[in-house]
């Protein structure tokens, strides 16, 4: 009888075995929509508080 830790296991480069980034380490796995540069800067301008102006 042989132990699994005498088993030999070949494992393959094309095999990925976890991914370097899941679904939920990103934004569309928190719900948000990737924005633009453009879209972002308007709406910082639109959020600022009014005692900065």
């Amino acid at each position: 009888m042989r132990h699994d830790e005498d088993r030999e296991v070949v494992l393959t480069d094309d095999l990925e075995i976890l991914p370097d980034q899941t679904r939920d380490d990103t934004d569309a796995g928190w719900g948000e929509h990737r924005t633009s540069r453009a879209a972002d800067e308007a709406r910082y301008h639109e959020d600022r508080p009014p005692h900065w102006e």
